[in-house]
């Protein structure tokens, strides 16, 4: 299902989720309102409360609230379910004409929600759709803990609740560190959605000092690389930035991370036909991994207009996890959710831009 939903034609108010507590308290106490309405409406807004929706806020504040604010900083432009609706991807509009995608997925026991934390993404990974478009700017954090936010409101009202989020949507999210951990912590509040740490997945294409930093962070966090080449001749094409970030000083970085925190870090690769799914690349996957602290999780690639890139096969999917397993190491092979659906990172942005240049 594909719906289009028509953007607001007025320029866009103020968010009232961009203001912090100290923001929103200066606003109330200038039209005499007591410090406890900050604690109400930030309630609301992490529930993701319209201002009708918000019955102990008096009338007056809730009108004076709608003249100069929207809630939250989202409008949704497009939504595609597939998988007998247990995927949803939502294309939202943000202020400045910008465009971010975010992906509901419903399993048995948990329901995830993969966050975009840039508009397009600066890394240019040549099999990535989001590397193909257009880069716009880094999101806000009240920008990325919206998205959230809207997925937890939509599964609440199926009697779900929104378990888990990962960080592998639009963008490289430490490119965009300081909102993406104001984000995580926010997503974490007990006050807010309060989603544990350990259930929050932060991903990164090799940002050495930032991996290091987040390290630091006391956040239990989840670390995933996007590894998907174990050496440099084939990494410096399929990541760029390993030109930068050289692979093996990536992965005793990432390691160095699992050693302060006490957390196995997940080692991402796209499997791509003929390119990184051999024998070989197996073997150097053993090798480079630290088979303690390590999880591969396998990607079958979902095809992508403008690339050479092709998927491989189901039962070359299974030879090199086989392969790799054989090497000592966790691997899981990651269920190919929303291929009707333009599933892949940036592949909904793409279509709708397209159809947008056409018209």
């Amino acid at each position: 299902m594909v719906g289009p939903v028509s953007p607001p034609a007025q320029p866009l108010r103020p968010a009232l989720s961009s203001l912090d507590p100290a923001q929103l308290g200066a606003w109330l106490a200038e039209r005499g309102q007591a410090p406890y309405r900050v604690r109400q409406l930030k309630r609301h807004l992490a529930q993701g409360h319209a201002f009708e929706e918000m019955p102990d806020i008096p009338a007056a504040l809730r009108t004076a609230l709608a003249e100069e604010f929207r809630p939250h900083s989202l409008s949704l432009l497009r939504e595609v379910s597939t998988d007998a609706a247990l995927t949803t991807k939502r294309l939202y509009g943000l202020a400045g004409g910008y465009t971010v995608e975010a992906v509901i997925m419903r399993y048995q026991r948990r329901s995830t929600l993969c966050i975009s934390s840039q508009v397009g993404c600066p890394i240019g990974c040549p099999f990535c759709a989001t590397g193909q478009g257009p880069f716009g700017r880094n999101l806000a954090a009240h920008e990325i803990v919206d998205q959230a936010v809207d997925a937890a409101r939509e599964l609440a009202g199926e009697g779900r609740r929104l378990s888990h989020v990962v960080f592998m949507g639009m963008g490289e999210p430490l490119a965009n560190y300081g909102a993406v951990l104001e984000s995580v912590r926010e997503i974490a509040n007990p006050a807010g959605l309060g989603i544990s740490p350990r259930r929050i997945t932060v991903s990164t294409s090799g940002l050495i000092p930032r991996i290091e930093q987040l390290g630091q962070e006391g956040l239990p966090v989840t670390l995933a690389i996007s590894l998907h080449a174990a050496r440099d001749e084939l990494r410096d094409v399929l990541v760029p930035i390993n030109r930068k970030y050289p692979v093996a000083e990536l992965v005793a970085a990432a390691q160095a991370f699992a050693a302060s925190t006490g957390r196995r870090v997940s080692y991402e690769w796209v499997l791509l036909a003929g390119v990184n799914d051999t024998g070989r690349d197996a073997e150097e996957l053993g090798r480079l991994l630290d088979h303690r602290h390590s999880h591969v999780n396998l990607i079958p690639f979902n095809p992508v207009d403008g690339t050479e890139y092709r998927e491989p096969a189901p039962r070359d999917v299974r030879r090199f996890a086989e392969q790799v397993r054989a090497r000592g190491l966790n691997v899981t092979v990651r269920d190919t959710r929303g291929r009707a659906g333009d599933a892949a990172c940036g592949q909904l942005r793409a279509r709708v831009l397209a159809e947008t240049t056409a018209s």
